[in-house]
């Protein structure tokens, strides 16, 4: 460390520490914000924080700091109490539901679990109250080990941390899950420059001789705690550089060893004090009179052996702190079986018997079958479930089947634990968990469990539909059955993914065991079976009272039916997506932005394209392929509707193999549809109706899919340009017939557009405006402006001057959504028109000017189809940052994909 104008700041982190200093900045100023810092092991991410802290500490912050271990990801919401359990003892503010909710979560009070939302608004709520004296600094370090429901938690507040000052500074390693939610880019903590390392080492340890300097720093490739500890490691003649430094092992291993070899020199007293701490878990882990009575009068020389091995020290609590997190995992490492089972033991013996940690050490020092402790961890991980922990539960039901005598019971257990999984967002946990299950014979009473469990991960992770045909009806005729166990509400969720299924693939199968039981459904469930079915007029306004007449545990639950009914009728706005952005899990949460990204879509907020692709690659990394081809397909509207075929043929290739192979004919279709979309942009209307006529004939509607019924705009579009007028009107009188503008919003306007464009010349006019004065008309922006074109263009043949004020509104709109191709046929008919308008901008080098110098490495690489991958291997970058600043670099050029990359930058 070196001193600046405030205090201590790190070496070779000038950049980053002017990032943390400008985020506390604006949380002073009343803004929130999150960073997260990434990067391998010991390579500072812990100094930022201890920085980042001591400097809010100076500016007047509240700083709460959490700590992620290995050892508590077992418990649900344990990093939550270590960041708010202060902040709650001292609330005056808090309702009595939300300190309820708060306290049910961390087990201080028995009673009804909280709801979906309620601990991630509780936790809310109590920041906002701390924040009104204060600006408050939140710490998660170590966030890869952070338990799932707290992560949950953390990402709620991230999404949120804007209304407050409020900075929340992250780390995480690299492999780590953890910044799947994370609102921004994270900020890669690379290896210190040579120059850098080599100050660092100067100041630790400024007698080294030059030839040992040089050979640490090629050792240490820049790892700030290599180049801390392995001087400790050299012996007096190779500090002096007469004798050579060990062979080169990888860094990982090397610091092990070192921490290792510390270890093997400590007496025995001192090394069961090191394994206690690193096994202890909650907040009074590691600290206490406990843990030193368990070496009696040799704990005072166990200390004294450990901080002179600088492997641990005891902080101004009594914590016994560890250096670093690769001491705990070598000292957990290196232990014994017998060892950590003893140690087990021995920390199950100083907590309550109600304490689910006691339960967990318990289970860790079995060493036999036990159905008794089997029992036990399995009711306290249903508990768990039923505060949110679904994750967490999943794992105490996992080592109670390892505990298990009977196979059946174990197979129960099992079961249990991989549905939890699915709902907890731990898909490929799931995956292989329903693999281990698949060698045995399921027992008949759990088999509606198992069958959706199959189900979930075929759907999500597999893209496979078949198993939903074939097992679900089978587990809705056990889960209605007079008698039948309920499984905690399971016969809902088997009823969406067996419609979710059914709508996916048109299977007759599903569709006929859903008409069988929808009496059985509940009122969301019957609806949603309705919107997909027979689509009736009101149904909009039937699914907002619906949602109205539920409470938000209510909502939790029906959240996928519901998000599932709206995009029938393209009802999903604002006000409904954003009842369920609160404390759910990655499944809900991948549901709601699915539906944003496809609202995003229809209501012209091209702009926000981009997270489609993130999402796509952020649900890859958790498992959820089927979510990522969605995100694609609905990033595939973004680029029909602005007339990039290159780009879509691009994003075809990625979609088409896996839906195919699943049946998606939902997929398929749309994709026949967007490639229609994309020829109308460039005038080849020719073309457009060859694709459309693929999915439907005219004045025959499809049965059911609903969303067949907004293809009317375009079919007659096409057909009229084509001089298929006949054609057209069968089309528009299908449409009337099946009574589409009675569906929702978006069906009368296209259905009022459609008759525009069908009418005759001396109806025409009037046509035009009456789609105009549709209620809610302006909120489907690119379809207006097309109309809005359309008219223009009759106008102007008809010789009229209000034709002028309508194709400049459809430019300025298409021009606003990168639409390209359209703008130019604005352009043209405003030059028709005697109008002269200014062509659309193209790329220049001022644009690509605008990128930075990797942003420009990266591009220049994608550009000669290199994969994302591949760029990374070549930068030392993830896959996932070059796709982040691909995404950032797309609208600096004005493109919308990788295939118009090579002529953007091309400014000679």
């Amino acid at each position: 460390m070196r001193r600046d104008t405030h205090g201590p700041a790190l070496v070779g982190r000038q950049q980053e520490s002017n990032l943390l200093e400008a985020a506390l900045e604006r949380a002073v100023d009343g803004g929130g914000s999150a960073v997260l810092l990434r990067g391998e092991s010991g390579i500072g991410k812990s100094a930022l924080l201890e920085w980042t802290g001591k400097r809010a500490h100076e500016l007047g912050f509240t700083v709460l700091r959490v700590v992620g271990t290995e050892a508590e990801t077992e418990f649900a919401f344990g990093a939550l109490h270590q960041a708010t359990w202060p902040l709650l003892q001292r609330s005056h503010a808090l309702s009595s539901h939300q300190r309820d909710a708060l306290e049910s979560a961390f087990g201080a009070r028995a009673g009804t679990p909280p709801s979906g939302f309620a601990v991630g608004a509780a936790a809310l709520a109590l920041l906002d109250e701390a924040a009104q004296s204060s600006p408050l600094l939140l710490v998660l370090d170590d966030l890869h080990w952070i338990d799932s429901s707290s992560a949950t938690v953390f990402a709620f507040l991230r999404r949120r941390c804007a209304e407050l000052p409020l900075v929340i500074v992250g780390a995480s390693r690299p492999d780590g899950a953890a910044a799947e939610a994370w609102p921004t880019e994270p900020v890669e903590v690379r290896a210190l420059s040579r120059p850098d390392a080599a100050s660092l080492l100067q100041q630790r340890y400024p007698e080294l001789a030059a030839t040992a300097t040089d050979r640490l720093l090629d050792e240490a490739a820049g790892n700030p705690l290599a180049l801390v500890e392995l001087p400790r490691q050299l012996r007096g003649e190779q500090q002096r550089g007469v004798a050579p430094l060990p062979d080169r092992l990888p860094l990982g291993r090397r610091l092990e060893r070192m921490f290792a070899e510390r270890l093997a020199s400590l007496t025995p007293a001192a090394g069961r004090v090191l394994l206690l701490a690193a096994l202890a878990t909650g907040p009074d882990g590691g600290s206490g009179a406990w843990l030193w009575e368990t070496v009696g009068d040799d704990a005072q020389e166990a200390l004294e052996r450990i901080e002179a091995g600088c492997l641990a020290r005891l902080d101004p609590a009594g914590r016994l702190v560890f250096r670093h997190p690769l001491v705990r995992t070598t000292v957990l490492s290196t232990a014994s079986d017998s060892a950590r089972r003893e140690a087990h033991r021995v920390l199950a013996g100083f907590l309550a018997p109600d304490d689910p940690r006691r339960l967990v050490h318990e289970a860790s020092a079995a060493l036999l079958p036990d159905d008794a402790l089997a029992g036990r961890l399995q009711e306290a991980g249903s508990r768990l479930a039923r505060r949110g922990g679904d994750a967490e539960g999943a794992l105490l039901l996992d080592r109670a089947a390892v505990l298990s005598a009977d196979p059946a019971e174990r197979a129960r257990r099992l079961t249990w634990a991989a549905v939890m999984a699915a709902r907890g967002g731990q898909l490929r946990y799931t995956a292989a968990l329903v693999k281990e299950l698949e060698r045995a014979p399921v027992p008949p009473d759990i088999a509606p469990l198992f069958a959706y469990a199959v189900v979930y991960v075929d759907q999500s992770h597999r893209i496979d539909f078949e198993s939903s045909s074939v097992l679900l009806p089978a587990a809705l005729d056990a889960l209605t059955a007079s008698g039948a166990e309920s499984f905690g509400g399971l016969a809902e969720q088997v009823y969406f993914k067996l419609l979710l299924a059914a709508t996916y693939t048109d299977d007759p199968r599903a569709w006929e065991a859903l008409a069988r039981h929808r009496e059985n459904a509940s009122e969301a469930g019957r609806l949603c079976h309705r919107a997909w079915t027979d689509p009736s007029p009101g149904l909009a306004e039937e699914l907002r009272a619906v949602v109205d007449r539920m409470d938000e545990e209510q909502e939790a639950g029906a959240a996928w039916l519901l998000l599932w009914t709206a995009s029938a009728v393209d009802s999903a706005d604002g006000d409904l997506w954003r009842r369920f952005t609160g404390l759910h899990g990655y499944a809900t949460q991948g549901s709601v932005a699915k539906a944003k990204c496809y609202q995003d879509f229809l209501r012209g907020r091209w702009d926000l394209a981009a997270p489609c692709l993130r999402e796509a690659e952020a649900a890859e990394e958790l498992g959820y392929h089927c979510n990522a081809l969605m995100f694609r397909h609905y990033y595939a509207h973004f680029l029909a509707g602005r007339g990039d075929e290159a780009g879509l043929r691009e994003i075809e290739q990625l979609i088409r193999p896996a839906a195919a192979r699943a049946g998606m004919r939902f997929v398929l279709d749309r994709l026949a549809h967007l490639r229609g979309l994309a020829a109308l942009a460039h005038g080849h209307h020719e073309q457009a109706y060859a694709h459309f006529a693929e999915l439907t004939a005219p004045g025959r509607p499809p049965r059911c899919l609903p969303w067949f019924h907004t293809l009317v705009f375009d079919l007659v579009d096409s057909a009229v340009h084509t001089d298929r007028r006949r054609e057209a009107r069968a089309h528009l009188g299908a449409a009337q017939a099946e009574r589409s503008a009675q569906l929702s919003g978006r069906h009368a306007f296209l259905l009022a557009a459609a008759a525009a464009l069908a009418a005759d010349d001396d109806e025409a006019d009037a046509a035009y405006r009456a789609a105009y004065a549709v209620p809610g008309a302006e909120q489907w922006v690119f379809e207006l402006a097309r109309l809005r074109l359309a008219h223009g263009s009759w106008l102007r043949r008809c010789r009229r001057a209000e034709a002028r004020d309508l194709l400049r509104a459809a430019h300025h709109v298409f021009r606003r959504l990168q639409a390209d191709p359209w703008a130019r046929r604005c352009e043209e008919e405003l030059r028709a028109a005697g109008d002269l308008v200014a062509p659309a901008p193209s790329t220049s080098a001022a644009s690509v000017a605008e990128l930075t110098g990797q942003e420009l490495r990266i591009a220049r690489l994608a550009a000669t189809g290199l994969t994302n991958k591949e760029i990374g291997h070549a930068l030392r970058l993830s896959p996932r940052t070059v796709a982040a600043h691909l995404y950032k670099i797309f609208p600096k050029l004005g493109i919308t994909s990788r295939a118009a990359l090579a002529h953007a930058l091309d400014t000679r």
